[in-house]
């Protein structure tokens, strides 16, 4: 199904890429460590192989679909990345006044 040259196949395409874009901000909301967001995209790309590969009971042989998740999977390291970094790198307020009304 995937391809370039049908109209399905680009709109699986778009939709594999969309959901890295959504699993990216995923990885923000649960993982929210910049050093363990690649291991999570992989491990997650890695158990979606081991689903098609007993799905369609062979091994994925397509160009286009081993394509499509290496950018997938750069995609949602990169992005998830960018994100969890932005979170930690925030400046820590720092209040000058006193914590409690002795």
């Amino acid at each position: 199904i995937l391809g370039f040259s049908t109209p399905p196949g680009r709109l699986s395409m778009m939709a594999f890429i969309l959901n890295a874009l959504t699993c990216a901000l995923g990885l923000l909301y649960f993982i929210r460590r910049g050093k363990q967001c690649l291991d999570f995209t992989v491990t997650v790309h890695f158990f979606h192989l081991l689903g098609c590969w007993i799905y369609n009971s062979r091994f994925p042989s397509a160009l286009t679909w081993w394509l499509v998740h290496v950018v997938c999977t750069a995609l949602m390291a990169a992005i998830g990345e960018y994100l969890c970094m932005r979170i930690e790198l925030r400046e820590i307020p720092l209040n000058s006044a006193p914590k409690s009304n002795v």
